[in-house]
């Protein structure tokens, strides 16, 4: 496909721009996780959520049109339904929805922090044998305090409890 990881990247930096801190992530060879700490008591997930795959996706279809990859560009066309199509959109690149959870404890926090840090050596993915050697993760920042590609916010730093 497209290799687009500076993509979300990209993202993550512009969040942090608007005073949204990237607590932990995962970024998979089809998805990824991010754990966000909202600096602003009133903010808009959807909206946040919404413009940020909006972004990650021309990105991705201009990439994939550079590459002249017909094939996928295809794929993704076939993958919307006629309501977007009227609207004007001629690809789907992410699912419509995501999964948001309200974190408010400390151990909610390193449920999640552990569910997504162990993504890339859990079922069909086994993508390195160390977790923390997974470059597209904080876990590495986690547990040796050095951060790869990204480096997030502690979540010590933000007081959730």
């Amino acid at each position: 496909m497209t290799n687009s990881y500076d993509c979300i990247y990209k993202w993550f930096r512009y969040l942090k721009a608007k005073r949204i801190d990237v607590i932990g992530y995962v970024i998979m060879p089809n998805h990824f996780h991010v754990i966000l700490y909202f600096q602003q008591a009133e903010f808009d997930l959807n909206k946040v959520v919404g413009n940020g795959k909006r972004f990650i996706a021309y990105e991705i279809i201009k990439r994939l049109q550079e590459f002249d990859n017909l094939k996928m560009l295809d794929i993704l066309k076939a993958s919307i339904t006629k309501r977007e199509m009227d609207k004007g959109q001629k690809h789907r690149v992410f699912e419509e929805s995501f999964d948001a959870k309200p974190i408010i404890t400390d151990s909610f926090l390193k449920q999640k922090l552990d569910y997504i840090h162990f993504n890339p050596v859990r079922g069909k993915w086994n993508l390195v044998n160390d977790y923390t050697n997974y470059e597209h993760s904080s876990a590495s920042f986690y547990e040796t305090g050095l951060a790869k590609l990204f480096e997030p916010i502690h979540y010590r730093s933000v007081g959730v409890d």
